[in-house]
């Protein structure tokens, strides 16, 4: 044995969808606050790649800090325009300056901030003009390394730059699957080029009671798609029934689904953009203030408030004990017995991150049983290689396969 931190415990409670009352949300790709994660991780990401490629190896930084303030609109029916754009803020500490063997070498942080600002919004947000639509600033703090003492620092154990912890449950629900699968299928591309008046900007909010769902879902769209009221209300409509078809059909439960409910269409009240995200009308953003690492936001289920997007993937525990504490939950709940697995996995500054300061595993089993010591010996080396191979998290990070928001 390791000798790790590792408690392995009966949760005696019932398993959620026995509650009566639910609520998740997800807010989704064109919302203020999950633009403000993704610009985070894309330059998180982007630095990786050019510390990697000027000194082979990633250095130390955290641009978790990003600040998105909504502009000012005016959509109308066939068209309508941008009349103060979307400010973005760039922000959060990063190594811009290296001594590398005597030589002090600059590293263009903020011209990488905005370029991958920029790429992002271009790739993700079709009606958003990145010249005319947006500014796009960048306060990333100075910082400086000697490169010698990184390397040093990465022959041993990797050490966590934070007291932390992350959350991770499985299964999903009903609902929580639902939630999640209602929002990527409205941003999918088959929706939009089936209805490419829909924006990007949706967000879902899930409601059981007892054995019936409801979903309210906002989505944002495209005024110069769409020229009149009843032009409105028939892809409304026929994106309701869209919804219908694909998604909640699947589901065991009754669902009603609400769509835009805040239109008054007897006083031209509807839910029109410019550019698909609300961001142009007032809406502010920040990273963090979105879904949690597992993309939904679950009030009913533990959850972390860290900011995993634009941490760094290789020493920050924030982000990667909370995708850690989800792969080993999965493991967990897949155990015969096991109906239910919630794990909570905390940090100590300066500590090895493949030790933790204390994981706690805990388990609702089916009916209610105690653990035997089968599942527990099974459930401990779940969690043992998932610390011996902890890189692993990081490259997952690297590759885009991890969840983060």
């Amino acid at each position: 044995m390791s000798g790790r931190n590792i408690i392995i415990e009966n949760l005696q409670q019932q398993p959620i969808e026995s509650h009566m009352v639910e609520f998740v949300e997800r807010k989704g790709l064109g919302h203020p606050d999950y633009i403000a994660d993704s610009l985070s991780e894309e330059l998180s990401l982007e630095l990786c790649k050019e510390y990697n490629k000027r000194f082979g190896t990633i250095l130390h930084h955290n641009v978790d800090k990003v600040l998105l303030v909504g502009g000012e609109a005016k959509p109308v029916f066939g068209g309508g325009e941008v009349i103060s754009p979307i400010y973005i803020l760039m922000s959060g500490r990063a190594t811009t300056e290296v001594d590398n063997g005597g030589t002090k070498e600059k590293i263009p942080v903020g011209r990488i901030a905005v370029e991958s600002a920029k790429r992002w919004l271009k790739s993700n947000i079709r009606n958003l003009d990145t010249e005319s639509h947006v500014i796009i600033d960048h306060r990333i703090g100075d910082g400086s390394t000697a490169l010698v003492c990184n390397y040093d620092n990465r022959k041993g154990n990797t050490c966590a730059n934070d007291t932390s912890f992350g959350v991770g449950y499985a299964p999903w629900d009903t609902l929580e699957n639902l939630v999640f699968d209602s929002e990527r299928f409205v941003n999918s591309d088959y929706l939009k080029k089936r209805l490419p008046e829909v924006g990007e900007d949706i967000k879902v909010m899930g409601l059981r009671t007892g054995k019936e769902i409801k979903l309210t879902i906002a989505a944002a769209m495209v005024s110069r798609n769409i020229p009149d009221m009843s032009h409105y209300l028939s892809v409304k409509a026929e994106l309701k029934r869209a919804i219908e078809d694909k998604i909640t059909w699947k589901c065991d439960m009754p669902v009603e689904v609400y769509l835009n409910n805040a239109d008054i269409p007897e006083k031209g009240i509807a839910y029109l953009t410019v550019t698909g995200t609300s961001a142009e009308m007032g809406d502010d953003g920040e990273t963090g203030r979105g879904n949690r690492t597992n993309g939904l936001i679950t009030p009913q289920r533990p959850m972390s408030l860290e900011a995993a997007a634009g941490k760094n993937p290789v020493s920050h525990v924030g982000k990667i004990y909370n995708v850690m504490a989800a792969s080993i939950a999965d493991k967990v709940a897949k155990i015969k017995g096991v109906s239910e697995a919630y794990v909570k996995i905390v940090s100590q500054i300066g500590r090895p991150i493949d030790d933790p300061h204390m994981a706690d595993i805990q388990v609702v089993s089916e009916g209610g049983k105690p653990l035997n010591s089968s599942m527990r010996t099974e459930i401990d080396a779940i969690v043992e290689d998932e610390f011996s191979n902890i890189n692993k998290i990081t490259d997952l990070i690297l590759a885009k396969k991890a969840m983060l928001y």
